[in-house]
Parts: structure tokens; C-alpha cells; sequence
């Protein structure tokens, strides 16, 4: 099929340049004034056609401001029966074949493989930049030891992201993870931390020189709760 006028694509659907389809028709009211004229119609800008702001050679072969518009093919046929004249005629008869050759099942069938390309494409390369993170966090989620909460933000720090184990800790109070009324169980995991299995509490102890015992507690992170945080940060 001969190329009557220039068709480009946009968003993968058939369109055409009013200017071309202007000079096609060989229409003796200038560009400026005939295409609004044309959009009294009924035609609506973001739907139907386009408005672009496009820079041309002009005479002394410097830039020079055109404005030009992006038409669905749907438009450039109605205004080539507007028209009514031999060119409207064989411009829509264009217009015609190239819709249908656009819906063949062949090139359906095309732009559906392509979008299915695409889409595996971005799959694969999501894949590919999420790989370490994943491994890391399986691998957390193996570990059947215990940590610190410093130990957790180092291993955080490692993997790129940015927090130390002050700034940890008072993310894990803000967010209910720890208690943050201060007293005996300032930093002690809450209800629902435990309940989750995030955290366990090492009790240690303390036999003092005149003989009285105490008990500390340092709260530490399970493999499930290094997994969990792990997930979380990385996740964003």
C-alpha cells in the first residue's frame, strides 16, 4: 500500500499530523485558521487529537515555532468527508486500509506479543535487581540464631540501608515494637512483637559483691524477626 500520508503511531494506536493532512487535502484556508474550524466538529483535545509545539527550518534555515496536532484516525476521517472532494475521498479510503490492515489478527496478534515482551522483560529485570535481596533475607530467615538489635542495623547498614542502631531502636518504638515508656521495660518487645515471634528476651543474672542478685534484659531478634525488619526496610 502506497503511503498517501505519513502515519506514525501513538501510544502503539495509527495517528497523523493535521499539517499533513492540511497539504494532502490541498486546502486553500491556511493551517491556522481551517483546523480550528475543523474542531468545531466536536472534536476534543486529549481524546481526539493532540496539540504539539514542534520547531521547523524556516527560510534562513534557523528554527521556527509550528503548532501542528496528532490525529486518531477516527478524526481524519471525519474531517476528510467534511471535506468533500476527491482528495477527502482518497485520504479516507487511506485512512480506511490502514485501520484494517492495524486490526488484522496478524498484527493484533504482533502487538500483543510485543506487550507480552515487555511486560517479561521489566519482569526480568525486577527479578535480576531484587536477586540479592532476596537471597539475603532467605538466608536471615535460615538463621536460627538470635541477634542484637545493633547486630540487626549493621547487618541493615550492609545492604543499603541507611540506620544505625540508635535510630533502629526508636523506629521499633514509634512503629509498637518496643516498649517506649521509660522504666523497667524500656526497649522490651511488646505484646505484639512476641505474639509475631519477632523478638526474644535474654535474661542474664547478676550476682553483685554484697551478695544481692539482679536480673538484666536485653532483647534480641529472632531469625523470623530478622526476616521480618529485613523485608520491611528493603521493601521501602
Amino acid at each position: 500500500m502506497n503511503e498517501l500520508i505519513k502515519i506514525t503511531y501513538n501510544n502503539d494506536r495509527p495517528a497523523v499530523s493535521a499539517r499533513d493532512l492540511h497539504d494532502f487535502l490541498e486546502v486553500d484556508t491556511p493551517y491556522h485558521k481551517w483546523f480550528p474550524r475543523m474542531c468545531e466538529y466536536g472534536f476534543t483535545n486529549g481524546e481526539d487529537f493532540l496539540v504539539t509545539d514542534n520547531f521547523v527550518p524556516n527560510s534562513a534555515g534557523g528554527p521556527q515555532h509550528q503548532k501542528d496536532a496528532v490525529l486518531t484516525i477516527d478524526m481524519a476521517k471525519e474531517i476528510c468527508m467534511i471535506q468533500r472532494n476527491e482528495k477527502g475521498r482518497q485520504a479516507r479510503q487511506y485512512f480506511l486500509q490502514i485501520e484494517k490492515d492495524w486490526n488484522s489478527p496478524e498484527k493484533v496478534m504482533a502487538r500483543a506479543l510485543q506487550i507480552a515482551g515487555d511486560k517479561l522483560k521489566k519482569l526480568e529485570s525486577k527479578i535480576e535487581a531484587d536477586a540479592p535481596k532476596v537471597l539475603f533475607a532467605d538466608a536471615v530467615s535460615a538463621s536460627k540464631t538470635s541477634i542484637l538489635v545493633g547486630e540487626l542495623a549493621k547487618l541493615l547498614k550492609q545492604n543499603g540501608v541507611d540506620i544505625g542502631q540508635h535510630r533502629l531502636f526508636r523506629w521499633m518504638r514509634e512503629n509498637g515494637y518496643l516498649i517506649r515508656r521509660k522504666g523497667l521495660d524500656f526497649n522490651m518487645p511488646t505484646q505484639k512483637s512476641m505474639d509475631l515471634g519477632l523478638f526474644t528476651v535474654k535474661e542474664t543474672a547478676i550476682t553483685h559483691s554484697d551478695g544481692t542478685v539482679t536480673v538484666s534484659k536485653t532483647t534480641k531478634v529472632t531469625g523470623k524477626g530478622q526476616q521480618y525488619f529485613i523485608e520491611k526496610f528493603l521493601a521501602g
